[in-house]
Order: C-alpha cells, then structure tokens, then sequence
C-alpha cells in the first residue's frame, strides 16, 4: 500500500538559514534543483564570456596604441621623404646651370675687433 504523504510545516526561514545554504534542504528547493542549476549554469557563462570581451577590449587598445605610432612614424617617413626628394630637385637645378654642390660645408670666420685701437687679431 502507497504510504499518504505527510506535509511537515516548515519553520520560518530566516538570514541566517539563507548565510549557512540551509535553505537549500528544504523540500520545495529539492524539487527545483534543476533549475537552479541551469541558472547557476547560465550565470557562469555569462562571468566567462564577460572576462573574454574584457580581454578583446585590452588588446583592442593596445592595437590602437600600435596604430597611432606607426601613422606618426609614418608622417616622419613622409617628411624626410619630400626633403630628400627637394634636395634632389635642387641638385638636379644645379647641374642644369652647370652648378656644382659643394662636398664640404662652409666655415665661418668671425673676426673680433679690439675696441683700444681698433686693429684686428
């Protein structure tokens, strides 16, 4: 013969019970542990796809780092560029008017004055 089932009352839940999981023994919680899995399940997941993006952010920033220091080495490149492409403009007009560039700069010579009698040294 099939037993009745006998319904105990519970006592009354309290924080503590809740702090300690003791809640959790509970008959009604019993019933649903499935559930609670698939939520702790979907919590889970949702923690770790979370750190993932958190990941892709930083490496996203330091891309971005990389980019902005390639485009000013770029710019410097660039720069360097027109004033060796100038230099060669200019040497280019030089030839034509049977001009020669020089090998070695020019030095300057500075003469000073004695202020007493005003020879040169």
């Amino acid at each position: 013969m099939a037993k009745p089932k006998t319904y105990r009352t519970q006592k009354k839940l309290t924080f503590i019970d809740i702090v300690k999981g003791n809640f959790l023994n509970r008959d009604e919680v019993k019933i649903h542990y499935r559930y609670f899995m698939l939520v702790f399940l979907l919590l889970m997941i949702m923690i770790y796809s979370n750190h993932l993006v958190s990941k892709k952010i930083e490496q996203v920033n330091k891309l971005k780092e990389q980019t902005e220091e390639y485009k000013s080495r770029n710019a410097y490149a660039q720069s360097r560029l027109i004033k060796v492409k100038l230099e060669s403009e200019l040497g280019k007009e030089m030839v034509q008017d049977s001009l020669l560039s020089l090998e070695n700069h020019p030095h300057k010579i500075l003469i000073k004055l004695d202020s007493t009698n005003g020879s040169t040294k």
